[in-house]
């Protein structure tokens, strides 16, 4: 592989890395705050914290990489 290859592979693994913890951050927090409303929904008293954390991270994870792909697409268009 050559330099251009590694540099968009490593763009790609940064951004999915960030997806991941701001996905999982954002879903833990939004959890934190259900459990803490006035007003509980059937759906924050069921729901597993640890499972909406980690659809949080998965979810991060997908777009961090169509984000870091995109980027990549663009620097490799530019160039």
């Amino acid at each position: 592989m050559d330099r251009k290859k590694y540099r968009s592979l490593l763009l790609i693994l940064l951004c999915s890395a960030a997806g991941v913890i701001v996905g999982g951050t954002a879903s833990w927090a939004e959890g934190s705050q259900c459990l803490q409303a006035k007003v509980l929904t059937n759906q924050c008293l069921t729901q597993e914290p640890i499972v909406k954390t980690l659809e949080g991270m998965a979810t991060g994870m997908i777009a961090g990489i169509g984000a870091g792909a995109g980027a990549a697409w663009n620097a490799k268009r530019n160039s």
